[in-house]
C-alpha cells in the first residue's frame, strides 16, 4: 500500500510513532500555526504527537487537542528553574516517545534529559540563532543529536561550520506556508483599524513581527514620515498598519504622535487575524537587521503581496529584487523610503510582484513539500532503529 505522495505506509501491525515536540511556549499564533500545520500533514497512521511546552501559555490548544495532540505544560519559571529539568524526566518516561525533536537554543537541554530518560532518536529544528550561548550550547550537544534541521541554508551553514554537525545530519528544510489561510483578497481592503484609516485608494504599507531593536520599526517609521512629508501627490495615500508587540512599540508610536501622523498609522499589537491584517495591505516591509527564515516574509508572499526587505539573512534567499519585491541595505532610511515610493508611485509593479511573489510560495514552499522533508527525515530516524534492533534480536 502507498501513500498518496508515493510513500510507503507502515504496516497494519505497527503503531504510530510517538514523537514529542519540545518548546518554549506556545504563545503567539503563529509558532501555534507552524507546528500544527506540520502535524496536520504529517500521515496520522505513521506517527502521532505530543507536546512538551517549557512554558504555561498557549494560544490554539483546542486544535492542538482535535488533532489527538497532548499537551504537556512544565511550568518552568522565568531564570533558572533546575526543578522543571526533573519534571520533564518524568513526563517523558511517562510519554516513551519514539523520537524527540527540540526547536532553537531555549529547548536545546531537553536533548539530555531525553538522553537520560531513554528516548533513543534526538532531532534538532533550528530556526535562528540569535540566543546568546546557543551556539556554544549546540556545539557541546551535538554528539547527542542524532539529526539536524535548518530553515535556510545559512542556518545550514552555521550547523556545519560553526557547531560542527556533519553535512549528512543536517537538512535544511524550508518553512511551509498554508496557501489556503493566506490567499490574496478577493475584493475591496476589509475595513480595518480606525476610522478613516482605510479610505478609498489608500496605500498601505504593513508589516508584522516582535518590536524590538533587531526588528528595526523605527526605521520603517522613519522611512514612512519622510515620505509623507514629500510633495508627491501618490504619497498622500499613504498608511502604515504595524502588526505585533514589543519594547519598540512605544517607541514608534511616540515617532508618529510627535510628527502628528498618528492618524495615518495604526499600531494594532499583537493579533491572531495576521491573514486578514495582511489582506489589508498593498507592501509588506520587513526592516530587521537580522533574520534566518522569515514566516512573516512567506505568508505575506502567499498573500500576493510584493515585499520590501533588508538584505539580511535569509531575507535575500526570499525576496527576488525586481521580481518580487526589493531589498534594501539595513538601517538605510533614505533606500528604504525610495523602495517604498516605487510601488505607491507604480501600483502596476506592485501588483505584478505580488502575483509572482504567491506562485514562487506555491512552487517552493508548500505545506506538504514541508511536510514530506519532515517525514523523509523521522523515517530514516526510525527505519535506522528498527534495523538496530532486528540485528539485536539476531
Amino acid at each position: 500500500m502507498k501513500h498518496p505522495e508515493g510513500v510507503s505506509l507502515c504496516e497494519p501491525d505497527e503503531r504510530p510513532r510517538l514523537v514529542v515536540h519540545v518548546v518554549d511556549a506556545l504563545d503567539t499564533a503563529q509558532a501555534d500555526l507552524s507546528l500544527l500545520n506540520l502535524i496536520r500533514h504529517l500521515p496520522q497512521e505513521r506517527y502521532r504527537h505530543a507536546i512538551v511546552c517549557l512554558g504555561d501559555s498557549g494560544g490554539c490548544q483546542d486544535a492542538m487537542h482535535d488533532h489527538g495532540v497532548d499537551i504537556v505544560h512544565l511550568h518552568k519559571r522565568a531564570g533558572r528553574d533546575p526543578l522543571h529539568y526533573l519534571r520533564m524526566f518524568g513526563v517523558l518516561r511517562a510519554l516513551r516517545p519514539d523520537l524527540i525533536h527540540t526547536r532553537n537554543a531555549t529547548s536545546l537541554p531537553a536533548q539530555v534529559v531525553a538522553a537520560l530518560a531513554g528516548v533513543k532518536l534526538r532531532v534538532h529544528a533550528e530556526h535562528g540563532h540569535t540566543v546568546a550561548g546557543g551556539g556554544l550550547l549546540c556545539r557541546m550537544l551535538c554528539p547527542l543529536i542524532d539529526h539536524f534541521i535548518a530553515v535556510s541554508s545559512d542556518l545550514e551553514q552555521w550547523l556545519v561550520e560553526s557547531v560542527g554537525a556533519e553535512p549528512a545530519r543536517v537538512s535544511h528544510i524550508a518553512n511551509g506556508i498554508d496557501s489556503v489561510q493566506f490567499h490574496p483578497r478577493l475584493g475591496p481592503s476589509a475595513a480595518v483599524g480606525p476610522p478613516g484609516f482605510m479610505d478609498d485608494g489608500v496605500f498601505v504599507v504593513g508589516s508584522a513581527g516582535r518590536m524590538d531593536d533587531a526588528g528595526n520599526h523605527t526605521t520603517l517609521v522613519e522611512a514612512f514620515l519622510r515620505l509623507i512629508a514629500s510633495p508627491h501627490p501618490a504619497h498622500r495615500r499613504l498608511r502604515l498598519l504595524l502588526v505585533g508587540d514589543g519594547p519598540a512599540r512605544a517607541e514608534c508610536q511616540a515617532l508618529l504622535q510627535r510628527a502628528g501622523a498618528a492618524a495615518r498609522a495604526w499600531l494594532p499589537g499583537a493579533r491572531a487575524d495576521l491573514p486578514q491584517l495582511l489582506r489589508a495591505m498593498d507592501l509588506f516591509v520587513l526592516p530587521s537587521l537580522a533574520e534566518d527564515r522569515s514566516n512573516t516574509i512567506l505568508q505575506a508572499m502567499a498573500t500576493g503581496l510584493p515585499v520590501v526587505a533588508s538584505a539580511v539573512g535569509g531575507n535575500t534567499e526570499l525576496v527576488h529584487p525586481g521580481f518580487t519585491g526589493i531589498l534594501v541595505p539595513p538601517m538605510s532610511t533614505e533606500l528604504l523610503a525610495s523602495a517604498i515610493a516605487d510601488y505607491c508611485r507604480i501600483p502596476d509593479m506592485a501588483t505584478r510582484h505580488g502575483a509572482r511573489a504567491r506562485s514562487q510560495v506555491i512552487a517552493r514552499h508548500s505545506m506538504p513539500a514541508m511536510a514530506r522533508d519532515y517525514l523523509a527525515v523521522y523515517d530514516a530516524l526510525t527505519r535506522s532503529d528498527a534495523a538496530d534492533g532486528l540485528r539485536r534480536l539476531r
